[in-house]
């Protein structure tokens, strides 16, 4: 190869690189709490990726996410070995990825209220729960930066999601929710569009393992079609959040999670896979 068209190559790894950057830096922000950590993790990812042939790469964003957890692992891992725990007050910009909707969930997802949980995990807790929960990395790659295998890095983000939710939804606010949630399901019940609409929130969003759905009016359409379900499902605390579950013959067929701002539900997380599932905690509500 001439000089030439390996300047060619390493300004178009550049180029491709630099479209990840925002993400790969909230990424670390997110694991790190700290501008300055979460620019060195962004770094050292870059260093990386300049080392190694990533031409077999098939997921350039995905194979740089996981790098940069390894990295924020490493630098974890040493800040409680010297019991550092530094936290700022940056907020990372929006992915650099055309993604406007995973954008949206991301900006949601952050805060100083959540690094302040965030920080009394355990750093493989945390790993679990950044990549999983927040950024959608499976768990067989979760498992993968961690050493560990996929059911183990699931019982992880399972265990911070408890955290998390516990600390972000006092028992105070339950009794409230519960009111919204069974609101929510009459109306599913029904095929209720218009009560449907009146306690979501315009921007909510819906995840599950099938992808997206973003808007009050989409969601509402999709929550139409769970009537026939609607109709055996139950309230319950599932991992310490208010939310529905339904059976099939005895044995956990879904679960539905919701958070909440100003009495309107804002996310509903749907958990259908038998391996997520298992690692829930569920109780009557």
């Amino acid at each position: 190869m001439s000089d030439d068209e390996q300047h060619r190559d390493d300004d178009l790894l550049a180029e491709r690189f630099e479209a990840y950057r925002g993400h790969l830096r909230a990424v670390a922000f997110r694991m790190l709490g700290s501008a300055a950590e979460a620019e060195d993790a962004v770094q050292e990812a870059w260093f990386r990726l300049s080392r190694s042939d990533t031409r077999e790469v098939g997921n350039l964003g995905g194979w740089l996410t996981t790098v940069v957890g390894r990295v924020c692992l490493d630098m974890l891992r040493s800040r409680r070995s010297r019991g550092e725990q530094p936290l700022d007050t940056w907020q990372p910009g929006p992915s650099a990825e055309p993604d406007p909707v995973q954008d949206a969930v991301l900006a949601d997802s952050v805060g100083v209220a959540l690094l302040v949980v965030l920080d009394t995990l355990s750093p493989a807790e945390r790993l679990a729960f950044v990549l999983h929960d927040l950024f959608g990395v499976p768990f067989e790659e979760v498992g993968g930066v961690l050493g560990r295998s996929p059911a183990a890095a699931r019982q992880l983000a399972s265990r911070a999601r408890r955290r998390v939710r516990g600390a972000d939804a006092p028992e105070a606010d339950l009794v409230r929710q519960r009111e919204v949630v069974d609101a929510f399901l009459s109306a599913a019940r029904d095929g209720d569009f218009d009560g449907l609409l009146a306690v979501l929130d315009p921007d909510v969003v819906a995840r599950s393992e099938a992808g997206l759905t973003a808007g009050a009016v989409r969601v509402a359409s999709g929550a139409k079609s769970f009537a026939h379900l609607a109709r055996v499902a139950r309230p319950a605390l599932v991992d310490g959040a208010t939310g529905l579950v339904v059976y099939a013959d005895g044995r956990l067929e879904r679960a539905l999670t919701f958070t909440f701002v100003a009495d309107r539900i804002t996310t509903i997380d749907i958990v259908t896979n038998p391996a997520d599932l298992s690692v829930l905690a569920i109780e009557p509500a």
